[in-house]
């Protein structure tokens, strides 16, 4: 078929190839290139954070641990795997998704930072954006499939020329398919130098994260609800550091190399789903939340399985 997917964020670009890979021919039609949407932004740790509901998300995540590990077992596009330790409150149930991630563990006393009582540790994906999207960005096109730079004011844009369409324009579903369930929740990351870090480190709470890149490592955040603005606030950049310090002490003096916010586009429920739009048949994908990078490749699969469907 000839396939149009709206995005070129990383789930509209991992839909992409698998799209081409199963033999369609597909363009991308997106407001803006890859190293501007918020994908590029993302500290990009597995970790399934603002998404639901937890059994398709789940299913999504496991599979994209799947692919993530093979990339990174070949040191492809960025991707490594890390020992990633989560802080938690005394008396907190062990996490949901702990089967998803290999090595699931409790963390010992002598793991933990100065003042934590509990938390535990894992083997988790850890994905350089700043090399993950070039990477995914040629594999779609050395697969056959092109991307054009198009702001779009309705989907009926995305049809033309089409056979289907796959949606996957996070927060501009507001627009083209008139979604108000699908909101901005701020993201604010501070990007460091990395002190000679080895593990990731998190507490949801905040949320605070410590995520090490080799060369340097991004810092955040923050989860406001319903914000709008990209610009970032020194004042919240001040808190993100004092908070991640205190997790690693090693931070403190690092110097600061940027201060960067994306937009999560979050939702109820991730809508991952068939629809027909004039005869169309266009599915569905955005509302990611927190977890684009976690949940793409798993949701990227299942939207060419409906594909087939369709």
């Amino acid at each position: 078929m000839r396939v149009t997917v709206v995005g070129a964020g990383v789930i509209g670009l991992s839909a992409a190839l698998r799209a081409a890979q199963e033999g369609h021919r597909v363009r991308i039609l997106a407001a803006e290139p890859p190293q501007d949407t918020t994908s590029s932004v993302a500290a990009a740790v597995w970790y399934p954070y603002r998404a639901d509901p937890r059994e398709r998300v789940l299913a999504w995540g496991r599979r994209t641990v799947e692919v993530l590990t093979d990339l990174a077992r070949s040191a492809t596009g960025g991707v490594r795997l890390a020992e990633c330790l989560e802080v938690v409150p005394d008396g907190a149930s062990e996490p949901w998704f702990r089967t998803a991630v290999p090595g699931f563990r409790p963390a010992r006393p002598a793991e933990l930072p100065a003042g934590w009582q509990r938390g535990w540790r894992f083997v988790t994906p850890v994905i350089d954006m700043r090399r993950y999207l070039p990477w995914l960005a040629e594999q779609v096109r050395l697969a056959g499939a092109e991307l054009r730079v198009r702001r779009l004011d309705s989907l009926d844009e995305a049809r033309e020329g089409a056979d289907a369409v796959i949606h996957c324009s996070g927060l501009g579903a507001r627009t083209l398919v008139g979604d108000d369930s699908v909101a901005p929740v701020r993201g604010q990351v501070v990007v460091v130098d990395d002190p000679g870090l080895e593990r990731v480190l998190l507490d949801e709470r905040g949320p605070t994260y410590v995520v090490p890149r080799g060369d340097d490592c991004v810092l955040g955040g923050t989860a406001d609800e319903g914000a709008w603005s990209t610009h970032p606030d020194p004042r919240t950049a001040t808190t993100i550091l004092e908070r991640c310090v205190a997790l690693e002490p090693r931070l403190r003096g690092a110097a600061v190399r940027a201060q960067r916010v994306g937009l999560r586009p979050a939702r109820p429920t991730v809508r991952l789903e068939l629809d027909t739009v004039a005869g169309t048949p266009v599915v569905h994908a955005y509302g990611h939340g927190g977890a684009g990078v976690t949940l793409s490749w798993g949701s990227a699969e299942e939207a060419v399985r409906l594909l087939r469907d369709a």
